[in-house]
Parts: C-alpha cells; structure tokens; sequence
C-alpha cells in the first residue's frame, strides 16, 4: 500500500475490510477497499470485477472510483471517503424520529439518480441497501459497493444468481427465476419505506417467515404525516410483477421527483446529466399520459386497496406444502446464504422484539 497511510478501519465483512487512507503526497483522505483474493481463477476474476465496473461509473451520486491495485494477496480499491456515513446508521440515529417528507425526496431522487445512471450502462446493482448508500457532510448522496453487481449483455438481458441482502431481495429471486433492473427498484423500494417507517418493510422471527412476507408483498401502510403520493409510489416500486414497476427514469419523472433533479446535481455537470434526465422523464411522462386525480380520491383508492390486502392476507393460511414449495423454488445457493447470515445478519429476535 506505498503511498497510502491507513487512519483507521471503518467496516469489515466477509469481504475484508474498509479503510480510511490518507494520500502521502497530497494529504487527502480516501476509502479503501481491501479485500482478499480467492485462490481459485474464477474467484480471482470476479473479485476484479468490481473495481471494473466502479472505474466505468462516473456520476455525482456514485461513489467515486480513483485506482486500484493488488499486493500480497489482496485487491484494494481507492475510492471517494463519504464524510456522512452511510443511511442504515442515519436511520438508527433518528431513534423512533421520522424524517420531513421533503428530505426523504431529495435523498431518494439523488438516489434514482444515481441507479438511473447504471441501468443506463446496463448494469445491475444486485445489492442496494441502506448500508451502501452513503452520505456527505454537504448533502451528497452516493450508491456504493458494486462488489455484486453485473454487467448484462444487452438492454433485454436477464440475470439468474442469487445474490443480495434478504431483506431487500424481491420475490422473483426467491423464486429463482431471472431478473433484470426492476429487482433493484425492488430493493430501492425497500429503502424508500425503512425512510419513511424507520423499519424494514418486511420483518419475522424467521427467515422462511421473511421470504413468504416478501412473496406476499403485504405491507402496513406509511406512518400518516407523509403523502398519498409518497404511499402510491411504494406501492408502485412493490408490484409483484416486474415487468409492472417502473424504471428509474420513471421515477424521475413523478412531479414530486421531476422537480428535485435540478436541486439534487451540482450546477457545473447539470448539462452533461441533467439535461439528459429532464429530457427523458420528460419524455417518459408524456409516453404515458394519465387523467388528472385529486389527492381525496388517491386516498380513498389507497385505503380501499390496504382493506382488500388486509383481509386477504387474513383469508390466506400457509400450509408445511407451501413452506416445502418455496425451498424448492429457491436456489440452493440462497438457502445457503440465508443460513449463513442467519446469525449475523438477520438477528431477527433482537429486530421484532
């Protein structure tokens, strides 16, 4: 690591660990990713992988990639230090203190913005969380850690590894069947909703429990001080079809989005990505025109649609089949990977208490 003087660690995984790093030469403060090389081939590969595609991802809401570099038996990737930690540890800071409605917007656009801009690269995050989004002292928002993403073929192309954080993984995965981008609008959605609630949106004592939630899709609704139209999009980004959630570039185009893309880039590249956005949520709203609706009747469609999901999920009753169907409609590697994280990850006892 010539060049480089390690401060301190800031996280550790099963990757290896985060490092905050001073340049030598210029004094600046770097993150840096050390992880452990595989001693296979393939796994040596994948692992590259990652710094691959960090180097190619060039935007204001993207983690910025500077170098990388192997020595003794590691891979380690410099990148931008975010100084605002990341949005899990803001999210337990706030203590049961729900966030304003309009800073859930700002954030969440900034983060459209930055999944926008890969999916345009035909790029799949596969991992986003609360934990890789992360924060700057001046408002910054940054989607990081592509350790799991993939590079399709095509615009068309789909994806069949099971990869992921269970509580963001959508329902096609556990049913092991191939995904493309709308899996992360998933997720995304899932982000959107531990902002508003301060919780994840499907919670049990059990990770068989979790992955028939999800498959559900069954949601209490958003605490009543946020919108209707906050609500509508959830509901939006949490279709069971993926083919019925909208894009990221959709999602820009929502008013309440539309109007933050401005606000959200830095004046100095608003014509090199914003322009391009505005003109295609531009377009992407007028290719679907809707009637006008007020916000009562919103509302009142909402509520109907809570009851109707309400008594279903009252009417609905799992039996040891269903439960047997689900494993077997899950891959063996995500079973493997549940159980490897079951005492880790989930702590579900600690979480639903």
């Amino acid at each position: 690591m010539d060049g480089y003087l390690v401060l301190r660690v800031i996280g550790e995984g099963s990757f290896g660990r985060a490092l905050l790093v001073q340049q030598e030469n210029s004094n600046q403060t770097f993150a840096m990713k050390e992880i452990r090389l595989p001693k296979s081939f393939s796994g040596t590969r994948n692992s590259r992988k990652e710094a691959v595609l960090l180097a190619k991802m060039k935007h204001p809401n993207i983690v910025a990639f500077k170098e990388s570099f192997e020595a003794e038996g590691h891979l380690y990737i410099v990148m931008e230090y975010c100084d605002g930690g990341d949005l899990m540890q803001k999210i337990k800071h706030q203590k049961g203190k729900l966030f304003p409605e309009d800073m859930i917007l700002n954030w969440f656009t900034q983060m459209c913005l930055g999944v926008n801009h890969i999916h345009k690269k035909r790029v799949l995050h596969r991992d986003i969380k609360s934990k890789n989004i992360f924060l700057t002292q001046n408002g910054r928002v940054k989607l990081g850690d592509f350790g799991s993403a993939r590079l399709l073929s095509s615009p068309m192309a789909f994806a069949c590894t099971y990869v992921g954080t269970p509580y963001y993984v959508p329902p096609e995965i556990w049913e092991n069947m191939p995904y493309n981008n709308k899996s992360d609008i998933w997720s995304l959605g899932c982000i959107l909703y531990e902002l508003c609630t301060l919780k994840h949106p499907f919670q049990a004592n059990s990770w068989k429990s979790l992955i028939l939630k999800i498959c559900q899709g069954s949601l209490r609704p958003l605490p009543s001080q946020y919108s209707c139209e906050l609500q509508h999009l959830i509901k939006q980004m949490f279709k069971r079809n993926p083919s019925h959630r909208p894009s990221a570039t959709t999602l820009l185009s929502r008013s309440s989005l539309a109007r933050l893309v401005r606000q959200c880039l830095p004046p100095e590249i608003i014509t090199e990505y914003g322009e391009q956005v505005l003109e295609e949520t531009k377009n992407s709203k007028h290719s679907t025109p809707r009637k006008k609706t007020d916000s009562s009747r919103i509302r009142i469609a909402l509520e109907n649609e809570a009851t109707t999901m309400q008594g279903e999920e009252q009417g609905r009753k799992y039996s040891d089949t269903d439960l047997e169907s689900i494993h077997k409609n899950s891959t063996k590697s995500a079973l493997r990977r549940v159980n490897e994280e079951k005492g880790k990850l989930f702590k579900f006892e600690s979480l639903c208490k």
